[in-house]
Formats: C-alpha cells, structure tokens, sequence
C-alpha cells in the first residue's frame, strides 16, 4: 500500500471512531458499548494515529462526547512530539475546555487516561511558565474524578502546585478545606500535605499549616521518603515560629521516621535557639539551597515576638530600652516596630507613649459574646460532631473488616487514650 493509501485509510478509520463516538454517548447501555470499541483502538493502532486527532476533536462536544473525546485527546497529549507540533499555548486552550466542560460519570470510566490529562496540562503551564492558567481546568478536574469530597486524588497535590508557584494561595483553601478521608497512593497524601503545609505557610497561618506538615512526618513509612525529610525541615521552623519549641514525635510516628529524620541538620535549631542569629548566619548557604531562608527569618522575629509576650505576663508597662534588652534586640528603634506590629496584628494588646518612650501592656477586650463569635463557636461544635460521627463509622468499619481481624489479630484491645497526643494548646479566638 502507498503512502496515499495509507493516509486514506487510516483517515478513514479515524472518522469511522468519530462516528462510533458521535452516535453511542448517550444511555449507559451505549456508553458501555462505545468503552469497549475504544479499548480495543486504544494502543498502538489509536496512538499511531493521533497525530491526525485535533481536527476531529472539533466536531466532538467535550460535555456531551466526554469518553470518547478523552481518549482521543490523551492519546494525541501524551505524545511529545504531537506537543511540539500543535504549539503548547494553542493546545492548552483545547484541555482546559475539555476539563471544565466534561462529564464526571463519562471521565470516571477512564480514570487514568483523565489523569494523564491532566497531568499533560500541569507540565505543559509550568514549562510555559504560566501556573496560573492550569488552576481553574485543575480544580474542576479535582470534583470530577472525585467520587465523594472527602477523597483524594492525585489531582489534588498539582492543583495545589501551581496554586504555589501563582502565589494564589486562596486558591488552594478550596481543597484544603475539605476533610480527607480516603487515600489511595501514599504518594498523594505526602504531596498534599506538603504542598498544602506551603501554602498556610504563605498565608501565615501556621497552626493549618503545623497540622498538614505534621500528618506528612507522622504518616506510615517503611521507607523514608524525600517529601517526609523536607516536610520536616519545614514542620521544625514553623514549630518554632508558632510554639518556640519542636514538639517530640508522637507514638504512632513510624519508626522509620523516628530514625532517621532526627539526623536533619534543622533539628540543630532546638540547640542553638538561645544564639539563633548567630546560627542562622553560620548556616545561610544550606537555607538558601533548602529554600527556607525565608521561614528562617521568620523564626528570628517569632523569637523577638515570644520574648515580648512573655514580658507582658510579668510587667503592666516597661521602657522600650528594657523591652529591647529582655527580648534581645538590637535596637530602641527595632524593638518599637516589633511592639508595633504585634498590637496591629492583635498578638497583644498596649499602648506606647511616644513621650516617653513606656509601653502599658492591657488585657484582652474580646468578651466573647458577639454575635460573630456565637456563630463560630456554633459552626466549629458542628464540624467537631460530623468529624466525630465519621471517626466512629470508620472505626466501626474497619473493626468489622476481616483483612483488617486478621492482619492485627482479634484479641487486640482498642486503643487507649495514651495512644495518642493530648490535644496540645490552641488560640481558637
């Protein structure tokens, strides 16, 4: 056969599929039928012809045609070459149409070609350097391939990336709101909570971000893995930023972790917290390299601020001379801006006297009884008992599952409270 034969035919064949496609995405019954047509062109006969595909894709409704429209679309996305000929920007338009448009039930029979979908779109915006542009497609693949809120999906930890690399961190709090509960890879988990723990740290809300850090340490390895040891650098900056202190492992830490992750040059913080400037410049090439210098100096003014709190326990006014001596400041000047920018940020409450240069340190004026604080004191007891009822279902399913009896043996008793953390100190208001 010649090369135009060739040509023809395989034109042919392809819009023989189209057709398939075209006429069979309608009942479950058709639907069913069209999957198992396109099994059998998937492969080497599909992919050897994708290149032809995108003028076909437009004669295709991505809400309407969804599985067949997935399958032509991955096959032509995962070539390289096909990438390189189509042009990335061009071609992002058509992927992003797709992942917002499509339908949930006809891209859950694919699964795993929806998924290199999207992954083909986080590589392509972040070789085009273009993050944003992959968040909106990202996000609306996430509640498609979900079959319930409370899963996770791989999609979850490149949506969160390029949220981080776009510097939308907002973004991010419209997945990581949602209380997980089931995980399928370890893998996912790991980079959801990472990437999630980078993302409260760019809002500075560190108590969310300690949480998502301290799931990714404390979560069953018996390896470790590159995303437990960099979690970890993180999770004992942000510790000391928050608390001033790095909390010891809890019980049900791997051993694994326990092991090896105290071998981390970070750990050393705890040592030299007393001379931690003197420290941190010592060890400036090895932050940087690690990309938290950032943080690092954040732990230096958490410092500055841990010691000012503690003065306002003790004394009703001081000098801002005394102030910059107890806290280890160097300056008058430095001292006054940090006193500044903690009663701004309502971390405590005082007046300074310009005059004279005193400091009064006042009690908190929140009474606790607006209406504001009503409802999120009502709406925080309601997410406790969901979070409570869901805990028992799940312990009540596993304490019936036979793998589960058999693995751990019967005669095990429940956990003990002692099993677990006490619920360490929280400023819920």
């Amino acid at each position: 056969m010649d090369t135009t034969a060739a040509s023809t035919a395989m034109m042919e064949s392809v819009e023989a599929l189209v057709a398939h496609i075209q006429g069979l995405s309608g009942s479950p019954e058709e639907l069913a039928h069209l999957h198992s047509l396109l099994k059998q062109a998937d492969g080497e006969s599909l992919r050897a012809n994708s290149a032809a595909f995108v003028p076909f894709l437009a004669q295709l409704q991505p809400e309407t045609h969804s599985l067949g429209y997935l399958y032509l679309l991955e096959a032509f996305a995962t070539s390289a070459a096909n990438l390189r000929d189509v042009g990335g920007a061009d071609f992002l338009v058509t992927i992003a149409g797709f992942l917002t448009a499509c339908s949930a039930d006809q891209i859950r029979m694919a699964p795993e070609k929806f998924l290199n979908v999207c992954r083909v779109l986080k590589d392509q915006v972040m070789q085009l350097n273009m993050p944003i542009r992959g968040i909106v497609p990202l996000w609306a693949a996430v509640r498609k391939i979900q079959t319930s809120p409370e899963q996770l999906t791989p999609v979850h930890a490149d949506y969160l990336l390029l949220c981080l690399l776009a510097k939308q961190y907002k973004a991010g709090l419209s997945v990581l709101e949602d209380d997980i509960f089931e995980v399928d890879q370890p893998k996912d988990l790991f980079l959801y909570c990472y990437y999630g723990g980078m993302i409260y740290i760019g809002m500075k809300k560190f108590p969310k971000a300690l949480e998502l850090l301290h799931n990714a340490v404390t979560a069953p390895m018996s390896q470790l893995n590159a995303i437990a040891v960099e979690s970890y650098k993180k999770y004992i900056l942000v510790s000391l930023i928050q608390n001033g202190q790095v909390p010891s492992f809890p019980k049900y830490t791997s051993s694994t972790a326990q092991r090896n992750l105290k071998m981390q040059a970070h750990v050393s913080f705890t040592i030299y917290y007393p001379e931690l400037e003197k420290f941190i410049l010592s060890n400036a090439a090895e932050f940087r390299s690690d990309n938290n210098f950032g943080l690092v100096k954040q732990v230096l003014s958490s410092m500055y601020k841990q010691n000012i709190q503690r003065l306002t326990q003790t004394y009703l006014t001081l000098s801002l001379e005394d102030i910059a001596t107890s806290a280890q400041i160097d300056t008058v000047r430095e001292a006054e801006m940090h006193v500044l920018g903690m009663i701004e940020d309502g971390e405590i409450h005082a007046t300074i006297n310009q005059k004279d240069g005193m400091v009064s340190f006042h009690e908190d004026p929140e009474q606790y009884k607006s209406v504001e604080m009503v409802e999120h004191i009502d709406s925080s007891i309601q997410r406790l008992t969901a979070l409570s009822k869901k805990l028992a279902s799940i312990d009540e399913n596993m304490s019936c599952d036979p793998a589960y009896l058999l693995k751990t043996g019967r005669d095990r008793g429940r956990f003990d409270y002692d099993d677990f953390d006490p619920v360490p100190p929280h400023k819920y208001f």
